[in-house]
């Protein structure tokens, strides 16, 4: 079945639910290439690095010949990085544009959306708050500064899924006892596990290859752009029924 075709299929199961009511809804985002336009983790391993080492673990993550944590670890022990060098190279980093608005329709309606990340807080929140966004719960792996060195922590570690080093589908549970409906978007492998236990999924790039391979419902997105426009139409045909 060709691409167009596959996406119009899955998309329409998505559609077929019950209507969607913004005010009861939980929004989830990832981080890199999802709120970012680049993968910013990745970046900062490719930029100071001090061998090449890190090649060779990102092509055995690649053919998932290790996970995600064991892939960090070995990156990070070859960085060699100060606080300020970090922090002027995290000026650097880009939101998406449609980001700002996105976050403002949100919250208007009472949602404060969530960031779940195989990033580190410490990057995360220091580039959010270069942008003026505070506020916002973040949760990701964690990291320490020992001389020129990241020495990185797993805080929300699952051994039974050892592919990723943050299992992120532990934050929805409680929202899914509450009858809430979970939004996700996302883009990559680790966001593969939460997608699954989510109601109304945002994909893109392997996500989204992934989605369709399963024919699992999903909404294709560009950019956050996209995001905005389907959130705005709810409000929009929310309001028409009143």
């Amino acid at each position: 079945m060709p691409f167009i075709n596959r996406l119009k299929q899955i998309e329409t199961k998505l559609h077929s639910k019950s209507p969607i009511v913004l005010s009861n809804c939980r929004v989830f985002f990832d981080f890199d290439n999802t709120m970012t336009t680049s993968d910013v983790l990745d970046d900062v391993i490719q930029r100071f690095s001090i061998n090449d080492k890190w090649i060779a673990l990102e092509k055995a993550w690649h053919e998932e010949k290790i996970g995600t944590k064991e892939c960090l670890e070995g990156q990070l022990r070859g960085i060699r990085i100060t606080k300020n060098a970090l922090h002027n190279f995290l000026k650097k980093v880009e939101l998406d544009p449609h980001f700002h608005r996105l976050l403002t329709l949100l919250v208007r309606e009472g949602i404060k959306p969530v960031i779940l990340s195989d990033n580190f807080t410490y990057i995360i929140e220091w580039i959010l708050a270069y942008h003026g966004i505070k506020d916002l719960k973040v949760y990701g792996n964690t990291l320490r500064f020992y001389s020129e060195r990241i020495i990185p922590s797993f805080p929300y570690d699952n051994p039974f899924c050892p592919s990723c080093a943050h299992c992120k589908k532990i934050h929805l549970t409680k929202d899914k006892t509450e009858n809430k409906i979970i939004v996700y978007v996302g883009d990559g492998r680790s966001d593969i596990c939460p997608a699954r236990v989510s109601d109304v999924v945002f994909a893109k790039d392997k996500l989204l290859h992934f989605m369709m391979k399963e024919e699992l419902p999903c909404i294709a997105y560009k950019d956050l752009g996209d995001v905005h426009h389907y959130f705005q139409d709810l409000l929009t045909h929310s309001s028409n029924k009143h």
